[in-house]
């Protein structure tokens, strides 16, 4: 292959990267931790995530697991981190609830991948302990109760071990 051509081929390559944020540079290093850590990546002009707001859904979840942290993370925002309706929903200044933003633009040229993962939709909700993902709701409107049960299915400690091998 020629240098022009291996050339092109690396320019190509390297503009497709994206560097990660800040944003998601915090939520890498978070997730990381031992901790129960749930990620959501929301906007504040989204109807869907709106609705889950006003369900006050939310808020509850958060108040009733203290030791679980929350990133709220606005995306597809032009770089706001939707504080105003997060406060609005008495969510801005819960303890265990960090506010971030993508600083990624609106429209068609949005982020596609945040921390490695596909984002096609919002709202999305990743659960994690210990870095690993354990929950990916990628479409659509949370369903508090299922979060619930994510989060103390994620806190408990189970094993295949010791049952019959279906081979």
């Amino acid at each position: 292959m020629s240098i022009l051509r291996l050339s092109i081929l690396a320019l190509l390559s390297a503009a497709s990267l994206r560097a990660e944020s800040p944003a998601e540079q915090k939520i890498l290093e978070a997730v990381k931790l031992q901790e129960l850590s749930v990620v959501h990546l929301w906007a504040p002009w989204c109807s869907n995530c709106q609705a889950e707001l006003k369900s006050g859904g939310w808020l509850k979840t958060i108040k009733d697991n203290p030791r679980v942290k929350f990133y709220f993370v606005s995306v597809w925002n032009g770089g706001g981190d939707g504080r105003i309706m997060l406060t609005k929903f008495e969510i801005a200044d819960q303890p265990n609830v960090t506010i971030l933003a993508d600083l990624g633009p609106r429209g068609s040229n949005h982020i596609k991948k945040f921390g490695g993962l596909p984002l096609s939709w919002i709202p999305t909700t990743w659960v994690y302990k210990g870095g690993d993902l354990r929950y990916a709701l990628n479409y659509g409107e949370m369903r508090f109760p299922v979060l619930q049960q994510f989060l103390e299915d994620s806190e408990s400690e189970w094993s295949h071990k010791g049952e019959p091998s279906i081979e």
